[in-house]
């Protein structure tokens, strides 16, 4: 009886000690957070691996047992990494681009069209603007279909530099004499920040592409106009780096900002990229930005496209981009991904026949 008495004391003291060492783990937390939001103010890594290692050598110099040092090290080590952790989603809380920010859904409203929020939208069109009779054969086809946003390149990034590089400036005045007359909504992406002004002259949506997603000067001079941007994720980028570049541009005044998945680049050489169908669901609930997938550059396949396209927005998209041009096989670039315009009516009337595109 004497023992069991004892050991319900022990167990009291054990309670009481558990509840302070809470009250100090969580007062510890606090001071984390606060000193992760001075830090990012700074511009200085969370993490500080010296600084980890001073304080466990302290500890372990001021431990008299009866927990050896390697145990002393451990726990710590756990209590050093939940607040680090607390750190960083404390910084995710405040975003500009989270969901955790800003519950309802961003809506970009362009000449009528909406994108993001109830309907679906379609963005198709030629990889690079070759000519006018190229660009008005593939609005024509568009406007028929009633597709009110079109795609064209007129600055190229290449991996090659041999390979052909866009018409430039000309190529986004093509580009505005073929949506005026036939009243769409014109999608170009843009490498330099010093193009970006002149191009919203000619053009109603920046595209920032995948290799320049961490381009942080054109993230920055995006975010100084007040033209919706199109941003890619990079072929590489995990999808924290994706809302991070996104960031970029909102913090600088321009909440208008569309996130598209394009693939990823892993081992796989069956399809150009690989298409990462879990960042539509997880950029859904992490952000409140419309989310869109490139079907056309995540697989570099035609024969399936339709599949990719309804698995996308059964996913949760917003949209879906495509390429098309009237003869693929002359293209200059991307020749072999990009539908031809039967095989463009087809696609969008298998994806229409799915039930899956809110128009």
């Amino acid at each position: 009886m004497m023992e069991d008495l004892q050991l319900e004391q022990l167990r009291k003291e054990l309670d009481v000690i558990n509840s302070e060492l809470l009250k100090l783990i969580s007062a510890r937390g606090e001071i984390a957070q606060k000193i992760g939001a001075v830090k990012q103010k700074q511009g200085i890594p969370k993490f500080d691996p010296v600084r980890e290692h001073e304080m466990l050598e302290q500890l372990v110099e001021h431990n008299e047992g009866p927990f050896d040092d390697a145990a002393i090290r451990h726990l710590f080590k756990q209590i050093f990494k939940a607040s680090l952790d607390l750190q960083k989603t404390n910084h995710r809380k405040e975003l500009l681009v989270s969901r955790k920010k800003q519950p309802e859904d961003t809506v970009i409203n362009i000449k009528g069209t909406a994108i993001g929020g109830a309907s679906s939208v379609l963005v198709a069109g030629p990889c690079s603007v070759e000519s006018y009779e190229q660009l008005r054969t593939v609005a024509a086809a568009l406007a028929r279909s009633g597709v009110k946003v079109m795609r064209g390149g007129a600055f190229k990034p290449r991996s090659s530099p041999y390979d052909f590089q866009g018409l430039g400036i000309e190529g986004l005045q093509l580009l505005k004499k073929v949506a005026d007359e036939f009243g769409l909504i014109t999608i170009s992406e843009i490498v330099n920040p010093a193009d970006i002004e002149i191009a919203t002259q000619y053009i109603d949506v920046i595209q920032i592409g995948a290799r320049n997603m961490q381009n942080f000067e054109l993230l920055k001079a995006a975010g100084e106009t007040r033209t919706p941007v199109l941003l890619k994720r990079g072929l590489a980028a995990t999808m924290e780096e994706f809302l991070l570049a996104a960031e970029y541009i909102v913090s600088r005044g321009n909440s208008q900002v569309m996130l598209i998945e394009r693939g990823i680049r892993t081992y796989e050489k069956w399809t150009r990229n690989t298409l990462d169908i879990s960042a539509v669901p997880i950029l859904k609930q992490e952000s409140h930005l419309p989310v869109l997938v490139d079907v056309s550059h995540s697989t570099g396949r035609k024969d399936i496209l339709v599949p990719c396209a309804k698995a996308a927005l059964a996913a949760g998209a917003d949209g879906i981009m495509v390429e098309v041009h009237p003869n693929p096989p002359t293209a200059l670039s991307d020749a072999d991904q990009q539908l031809d315009i039967p095989q463009f009516e087809k696609f969008f009337a298998d994806v229409l026949a799915s039930g899956l595109y809110k128009a």
